[in-house]
Order: structure tokens, then C-alpha cells, then sequence
């Protein structure tokens, strides 16, 4: 189906595929404050993200489905409310504990504009139309968890910790009512399926056993880990190996953003001109010649320095965004009549592995410039045999078409 957008349609989907992201770090120049107050260790504030990460991948598997069932307008907007609550409480918060519960409440609802804003664009458009719109929503979405401690830094500059907590329950409120304003049904009652029990799990064990469901969820899970092994290890990595301060996150994230900005902007450029496989191979070209660049940087530099050791992760973004779009559409086309539910299940695979790496991995390779180079590498190259695996799997259905 095609429709005429409504004006600021992308914006708003944008806003919406960016707020869950975007809680995932704001929070890291704060956490010298918080363990000040709450004496709290480094392990500790670490679960903050991963517990956040933990509570979006388990109700990812709800929201998509919920959609199919309900559509897609209640459940975005109750999700954005629950959101502006629980940050609200993280606010108000009085011990590293009471923060992990709101953290897990704003985890759990977090996904619903995340997840649910790639089913409203696959529902309106189609083809290079809605490759287009992916890539202008991802221009915005994929720069949110590397915007987020820049913001982070410059709102603790101003005030107290908490105001970051305060900050984003004004940016929730403020996509609530854009939300209750201008977002438009996009699942009518006539294709919404019952929501029962059976009827989700026989779902997602379709999906499960689908041959090219985990080649895709793998490289495009793998794909964004390379950068978010660098994300989740920020506070490390700019403080730490960096030798900066908490408001100098942008010497990291700044590179990240704009490789992310110019390559969803390239993505969109070349649809209808360079076939999906192409340009998904294009964005693997550029993440391997960059992890090949940030190896030999580190090995160059064991004191990391600038701008030296942050440029190939820059680059390494513009392979990240270019690709993601196109992956993404493929997997969500495998399953026509459970959109929501794939996007679900596509974001419980990435936010499982990610809280992972968040809680496990990055902490023990943080604590060196050439372990983070190699982790990331290593990432990337199973993103990239997996999609190898994917074409090895399509190419006699390519050969035929």
C-alpha cells in the first residue's frame, strides 16, 4: 500500500525509532556522579545498561505482535507514555537499585516506537519508496545511542545528574503528543491477526526455523556490535585510553554520527539505483577495509590519540548504515503478514547480544585500544559470512528472477 505521508511523517518516525536508543547511554557522563552518590562500583553502573538492554529485548517479542494485533497506533503511544513515567523515576531515583528498576520500566517500553516505526513504513511503502524513507529514518535513528553522552555531557554541564533523567522525559512528552497528533493508523482491523498464545509462538517458531531469518539477524545484529562494543565501552574508552573529560564524548561519537549520518544519506541516494545485494556488499567493503585501518592504528598507536584512533570508526559507520536498511527490509519481506513480529524478533536477537556485550565483553576489552580494534573485527567478519551465507542460499532464486 502507498499513501500520501502526512507532512513530517519522517520526522516523526525518526523521533520514534530514536527514543529507545537514545536512553541506552545518555547517561554515561554521568556515571563518575552517580557512583559518588549511590557508591556504587563500575560493575553496578554497568548494569544499567544492561539491564535496560535485558527489559527492551524481552518486551521487543511483545510489541511487534501487539501491533499486528491492535495496531500500531495504541501500542506506540502507550509506549511512549510508560516511557515519560519511567523516566521520570529514574529522575527521582534514590539508590543504584531503585535506578536499575526504572531503567528495566523504561527498557521494557522503549521498544514500542523503535520496533513498531519499521512496521508503519513497511505497511505504507514499498520498493525504492520505502527504502528511501528507511534510510532518511535511519539518517536520524542510527545517530541516537552516539548523540546520547554528547547531550549527556552538555546537560551535565548545566545541573545535576538527574536533569539528564528530566531531559528525557520532556523529549518523551514531547513524542507522545506529536504522536497522538500526527501518527497515522497504518494496520487496518481487516489485516490485524488474532492475539493468541499459540497463535505467536507458532509464529515466531515459523520464523525460527526460516533458513533465511538468522543469516540476515545475524549480520545486521553484528554489523551495528562492532560500533556498539565502542559505545557500551565509551566511559572507558574516552576517559580512560583517551584522557578526556566527560564533556569531551564527542571526539568518540562525533566521528560515529557523521559516518552514520553519510552513510544512511548514501543508502538512500542509491535506491533504485544499486540493487539491495549490492548495496549491502558495498556497506561490507567499507566496514572490513575500516576494521583493517583500526587494527593497524592501534597497533601503530598502543597510547591511542587523536584524531588517529576515533577516524576508522567513523568510517566503519558509513559501512554500518549503508547496509542496515537494506538488511532489514529483506528480513521484514520474509514475513509479509507478521511485519511487527519480525521486527520483534529481529531486535530481541540484537538487544540479547548487545546486553552482553555490554555487560560481559566490553568491560573486559575496554581497557585496551587494540582489544576494542580486534573485537570489533571480529564482529564485523561474522557479520559478513553471514550474509555470504544468505546470498549462497538466495542466488538460485536470483539466478531465476
Amino acid at each position: 500500500m502507498n499513501v500520501a505521508p502526512k507532512r513530517g511523517l519522517t520526522l516523526l518516525l525518526a523521533g520514534l525509532a530514536m527514543f529507545g536508543p537514545f536512553a541506552i547511554d545518555t547517561m554515561f557522563p554521568a556515571f563518575p556522579a552517580i557512583a559518588a552518590e549511590f557508591k556504587a562500583d563500575e560493575f553496578q553502573l554497568q548494569q544499567t545498561l544492561s539491564i535496560y538492554l535485558i527489559a527492551l529485548a524481552v518486551m521487543s517479542l511483545l510489541h511487534g505482535p501487539l501491533s499486528d494485533a491492535l495496531g500500531r497506533r495504541p501500542v506506540v503511544i502507550g509506549g511512549v507514555a510508560l516511557f515519560t513515567l519511567a523516566s521520570i523515576g529514574c529522575a527521582l531515583t534514590w539508590s543504584i537499585e531503585s535506578l536499575w528498576a526504572f531503567r528495566a520500566l523504561q527498557g521494557m517500553c522503549a521498544g514500542a516506537g523503535w520496533i513498531v516505526a519499521r512496521a508503519i513504513m513497511r505497511d505504507l511503502y514499498d520498493g525504492p519508496q520505502v527504502q528511501r524513507l528507511m534510510s532518511n529514518v535511519s539518517m536520524l535513528f542510527t545517530v541516537a545511542p552516539a548523540l546520547a553522552p554528547m547531550i549527556g555531557g552538555w546537560v551535565l554541564l548545566m545541573g545535576h545528574w538527574r536533569w539528564i533523567f528530566w531531559f528525557l522525559a520532556l523529549w518523551g512528552g514531547l513524542l507522545l503528543v506529536a504522536s497522538i497528533w500526527r501518527l497515522p493508523e497504518s494496520h487496518p482491523p481487516e489485516k490485524r491477526i488474532a492475539l493468541r498464545p499459540r497463535a505467536l509462538i507458532g509464529g515466531y517458531v515459523e520464523m525460527l526455523l526460516d533458513r533465511q531469518f538468522w543469516p540476515l539477524a545475524i549480520a545486521g545484529t553484528m554489523n551495528f556490535s562492532a560500533l556498539f562494543l565502542y559505545i557500551s565501552s565509551a566511559p572507558a574508552f574516552v576517559v580512560d585510553l583517551l584522557k578526556l573529560g566527560p564533556q569531551q564524548f564527542g571526539w568518540l561519537f562525533v566521528p560515529a554520527v557523521s559516518g552514520m549520518f553519510l552513510g544512511a544519506l548514501l543508502s538512500s541516494r542509491l535506491a533504485g539505483h544499486l540493487s539491495v545485494p549490492r548495496t549491502v556488499g558495498t556497506g561490507y567493503l567499507i566496514m572490513l577495509a575500516a576494521s583493517a585501518v583500526n587494527i593497524g592504528t592501534a597497533l601503530w598507536l598502543p597510547q591511542p590519540q587523536l584524531p588517529w584512533s576515533v577516524l576508522p570508526i567513523g568510517l566503519h559507520a558509513i559501512g554500518i548504515s549503508l547496509s542496515f536498511p537494506s538488511l532489514t527490509l529483506l528480513l521484514l519481506d520474509r514475513f509479509p503478514l507478521h511485519r511487527g513480529g519480525a521486527s520483534s524478533l529481529q531486535a530481541f536477537v540484537s538487544l540479547v547480544f548487545n546486553a552482553v556485550l555490554a555487560g560481559l565483553v566490553a568491560v573486559v576489552l575496554s581497557g585496551s585500544a587494540l582489544y576494542l580494534a580486534l573485537g570489533a573485527a571480529t564482529l564485523t567478519l561474522i557479520g559478513f559470512v553471514a550474509w555470504r551465507v544468505y546470498r549462497v542460499q538466495t542466488r538460485p532464486q536470483a539466478a531465476v528472477t
